[in-house]
């Protein structure tokens, strides 16, 4: 993790209204990575063991944590607003990251994304969603991750995270963005859906 001399902090709030971006002037991941946490002991598995996720859902009103680049998203709770939870958050993230405190507890080739197998299409589609979904969807405090594409069908399957999970608004840019982006550059797709949604 690359830290600099003063670590700064700013929000933005993202299309899900309990979701809530926090921005920072560091590397949290490499490019490309992130861990979405729906439960405090997602945050022990040895997969993405992360000791700050953890610590995240020790606010009670923090409902999911996800973390990339540069950036954690929280969903909070219904019953909370931001206005009276967002200095609270901020004054902890910076006092963890001052005290130079773990965001991951992870071996070191925890994720690398075998591509060696992928087909054409495959690969265009990947291609497609890091060019040209992945940059907006993060500027939302999200992420988008290939999931699975059956040839038959033509069916595309994605997994949306971080404050993409649950909004109102995921199905429609899912369908209405993506979903056209895709039928229209990449030969054999039909359909866009997310998984486990």
């Amino acid at each position: 993790m690359n830290t600099s001399s003063t670590i700064h902090i700013y929000t933005e709030s993202t299309p899900n209204p309990h979701s809530m971006k926090f921005v920072f002037n560091m590397e949290l991941l490499p490019e490309g990575m992130s861990f979405d946490y729906t439960q405090p002991a997602d945050g022990l598995t040895k997969e993405k063991n992360s000791p700050l996720a953890v610590a995240l859902f020790g606010f009670d009103f923090v409902s999911r944590v996800f973390i990339t680049n540069n950036f954690i998203t929280l969903t909070k709770s219904e019953s909370v607003a931001w206005e009276d939870e967002l200095f609270g958050i901020k004054t902890y993230l910076k006092k963890y990251f001052e005290e130079k405190q773990p965001v991951f507890s992870l071996p070191e080739a925890t994720i690398a994304d075998d591509q060696s197998n992928d087909t054409p299409a495959i690969k265009q589609i990947k291609q497609a969603l890091d060019e040209y979904v992945r940059p907006a969807v993060e500027s939302d405090g999200g992420a988008i991750t290939f999931h699975s594409f059956d040839e038959t069908t033509g069916q595309v399957k994605v997994l949306l995270q971080g404050s993409c999970s649950g909004c109102p608004s995921s199905t429609m840019t899912l369908k209405q963005g993506i979903e056209a982006l895709l039928t229209r550059i990449v030969p054999g797709v039909k359909e866009v859906v997310a998984e486990g949604v």
